[in-house]
């Protein structure tokens, strides 16, 4: 559909399909309705729950304040849908414009956005996974499953993984009383995230209360007894941890199998999108039908080199979600792109962890604002002799003012004398990254290649 008239008509009378009743899903329906969208809108999610909030699941859920089933996302405005929920999308034909669902179904579309987000990442052996006790947590049904365990008092709890959400489990735990160890195959917990300079605070301030944290060792095989009931853990260094429940905490796998064939570009690190979050084909040709939005999507960043980010983060899914709905109702003029700086939260151990821009982009860390040893301060991440990203230690009242000096790109060090004079004479640190090539658990960005607009090379015609 393209030209006034027909784009009049799309608003009036199109089919938009949403398949994913994700955060992201409600957001870009909401954001049509809002915008005029008169057409019929299907909402498309393989959970049986309407749109619900994940955050609350490893804080409030876990340690009992909420439930479960009380953490549906509000309405922002009536959407006036038709839901399809407990059905999963199977395929989709980019041709006839039609996604098919694992009941047989097809539904027809006219504009397509994909929001299928993201999916924990299972024990790697199927039996060991299946042995009760053994938990991973991402969607609602998870959350409700292991606070009930919890709340049944276990002996021991082992968290498999130190990134943001195994780290907000173990805190949780310890907040209940529970004894925990936590295995992380990297130097440090929020390695892969914030660096080994900000990890070894967080490691400190899991030991401090009463983590059993073990650093650089991995998880070699989970034990059960005859009753199929998980009861321990053998380590990559000969330990054996006795435990009676398990929590998986590895890492996301993005929801993409459902487009093999499809000719999207889609795959295990994504949805390759335009900056107006329109979908690439495997050409490389961007798509005039077919949006992403959310954890799914690779979208490119002019403030981070053009890279494609992928982004685990509840903010840039609502951003991209209406950066989609406005596209998808608009003139190729008239279309914006998604540019907003990446900002996450954390809370975990009293602490209230927040950063902007995009950290493990950066190869050095300057101490701005307060100090590691007291766990309060800001960190400053500088690449290529610009800021590329900060991170707060209960210090968020600072982040606005650096998100600035991102979006700017402000040089690195900064040039201000800071007004912390603890922080005077202090220099740039190495950030302590690992090496990108081995894996860490629970980074929240995803640096994923450049851009198909950012030439790198110039073709010389041989004489």
């Amino acid at each position: 559909m393209s030209g006034d008239g027909s784009l009049e008509r799309f608003r009036r009378e199109g089919r938009v399909v949403v398949v994913g009743a994700s955060l992201a899903g409600l957001r870009a329906a909401e954001t049509l309705r809002e915008k005029g969208f008169a057409g019929s809108l299907t909402m498309i999610g393989d959970e049986p729950h309407e749109p619900y909030d994940r955050p609350p699941l490893s804080k409030t859920v876990l340690l009992g304040r909420a439930a479960a089933e009380r953490t549906a996302l509000p309405r922002l405005k009536e959407v006036d849908a038709t839901w399809r929920l407990g059905v999963a999308a199977t395929g989709l034909d980019m041709a006839g414009r039609r996604v098919r669902l694992a009941d047989g179904d097809e539904v027809p579309y006219d504009r397509l956005l994909i929001a299928t987000g993201v999916r924990a990442r299972p024990w790697p052996r199927e039996a060991e996974a299946e042995l009760d006790g053994v938990f991973v947590l991402r969607t609602r049904d998870d959350g409700a499953a292991l606070a009930r365990r919890l709340a049944a008092g276990p002996k021991r709890v082992l968290v498999v993984g130190a990134g943001f959400t195994g780290s907000e489990i173990a805190a949780a735990c310890r907040e209940r009383g529970l004894a925990v160890t936590v295995a992380e195959r990297g130097a440090s917990p929020l390695v892969g995230a914030l660096g080994g300079v900000v990890g070894a605070v967080a490691a400190d301030l899991q030991r401090r209360h009463g983590v059993d944290l073990r650093c650089g060792v991995m998880v070699t095989a989970l034990e059960g007894d005859a009753a199929g009931r998980v009861r321990a853990a053998r380590l990559s260094d000969g330990s054996t941890v006795e435990t009676d429940v398990v929590v998986v905490s590895l890492g996301a796998t993005r929801n993409t199998e459902w487009l093999a064939g499809s000719g999207l570009g889609a795959g295990p690190r994504g949805i390759a999108c335009d900056a107006g979050c329109r979908a690439f084909d495997i050409r490389g040709i961007v798509t005039d039908d077919v949006f992403a939005a959310g954890d799914v999507a690779r979208c490119p960043h002019p403030l981070f080199g053009y890279q494609f980010l992928s982004l685990e983060h509840w903010g840039n899914a609502v951003s991209q979600a209406r950066v989609a709905a406005h596209n998808m109702l608009s003139e190729s003029t008239d279309r914006i792109p998604h540019l907003e700086v990446p900002a996450f939260w954390s809370s975990q151990f009293g602490v209230n962890i927040k950063s902007v821009g995009v950290p493990s982009l950066g190869t050095e860390i300057l101490i701005a604002q307060g100090s590691l040893e007291e766990r309060r301060f800001v960190g400053v991440y500088g690449y290529q002799g610009r800021i590329i990203g900060a991170v707060s230690f209960d210090q968020a009242r600072w982040l606005p003012f650096y998100q600035e000096l991102i979006e700017t790109t402000a040089p690195f060090p900064p040039e201000f004398a800071t007004v912390d004079r603890r922080a005077k004479g202090r220099r740039p640190l190495d950030a302590d990254f690992p090496d990108p090539s081995v894996p860490t658990h629970g980074p929240t960005v995803t640096l994923s290649g450049y851009s198909p607009a950012d030439r790198r090379m110039t073709f010389t015609p041989a004489h």
